[in-house]
């Protein structure tokens, strides 16, 4: 039998609580302790059962409870608070900005030396923007888009990252399935399952042109097959994470299966995933960083 889709529905949330939903999606809350207890207050019997997940929390608590928190000043206090504090750590200097700061300072110097003959200007510059490509990411259990270390070092990267305010932009591929879970059977043997992931139900948003219409990268297989993905963006703080998806109607029944599983089917299936993850990566960092009007990083391609 052909496996059943879930879908998610997320709860609307009264004006004055909605900054729960940018708390929530901003996966900074993962290694922010004081977002993750705001969220436990909720509803401390569903934070343990959703796992520790916001957004399960909003899609899954009584809609009157949520009327009750949006009279309750101490719970509002605390949202102002949190809110606050994300919108200045997204917002202010951190380490790479008084970097950029320190070497514009030193370009200045240089440059008015150079109008003096007395030394050249250095040319010396910050890259405005960095890609980060990874097969797999590990930010936290509730975007389970990883297997183990390789994924867990990635999503420290990101995090990292976002602390010291690089201007990374990551990118890899939505797996539908993730990655399997084990189990034993009464007679000691191994039992692979895979998880059935609704990206409505995670931290992600869908990149979407002006019109709404989701925003698609293409390119060419070796079999000459076009293949074409959209963009998921889970953010990690101050940095983008494009997520790619082939399970799209746009593609051939065969190759929508390529985002299928990490780590998943023949060496050709994983082949299709790496041209996907970088020649696809690479168009979707130019998309992303033309729609939000960012740097673009320098490819060499």
């Amino acid at each position: 039998m052909k496996a059943l889709r879930r879908f998610t529905v997320r709860a609307h949330l009264p004006d004055r609580l909605a900054a729960l939903d940018q708390l929530s999606t901003n996966l900074r809350w993962s290694w922010e302790k004081a977002t993750q207890d705001l969220f436990a207050s909720i509803d401390p019997a569903l934070w343990a059962s959703c796992g520790n997940d916001p957004v399960a929390v909003l899609g899954a608590v009584k809609p009157a409870r949520l009327d009750e928190l949006a009279l309750d000043e101490e719970f509002l206090r605390r949202l102002d608070e949190q809110a606050a504090d994300l919108n200045d750590y997204l917002s202010r200097p951190l380490w790479y900005q008084q970097q950029e700061q320190g070497y514009q300072q030193q370009e200045q110097g240089y440059q008015q030396q150079e109008q003096a003959g007395t030394a050249a200007a250095s040319g010396l510059t910050l890259p405005a923007s960095i890609a980060y490509f990874s097969m797999e990411f590990g930010i936290a259990e509730v975007l389970p888009n990883y297997s183990g270390g390789l994924g867990i070092l990635a999503g420290d990267h990101l995090k990292a990252a976002s602390d010291l305010g690089l201007p990374l932009i990551a990118v890899g591929l939505y797996y539908r399935s993730g990655y399997f879970r084990q189990s034993l059977t009464a007679d000691g043997w191994q039992q692979e399952t895979y998880p059935s992931l609704d990206p409505h139900g995670l931290p992600l948003r869908l990149l979407t042109h002006s019109s709404g219409d989701p925003v698609l990268v293409e390119l060419a297989l070796p079999d000459s097959a076009q293949l074409r993905a959209r963009i998921w963006v889970a953010q990690v703080g101050r940095v983008p994470l494009l997520l790619l998806d082939s399970d799209i109607p746009e593609n051939e029944h065969e190759l929508r299966s390529v985002t299928d599983r990490l780590y998943g089917g023949d060496q050709e299936h994983r082949i299709k995933q790496e041209i996907l993850a970088g020649i696809g990566g690479i168009r979707a960092i130019r998309a992303f960083t033309a729609i939000q009007g960012l740097p673009s990083p320098r490819f060499t391609t």
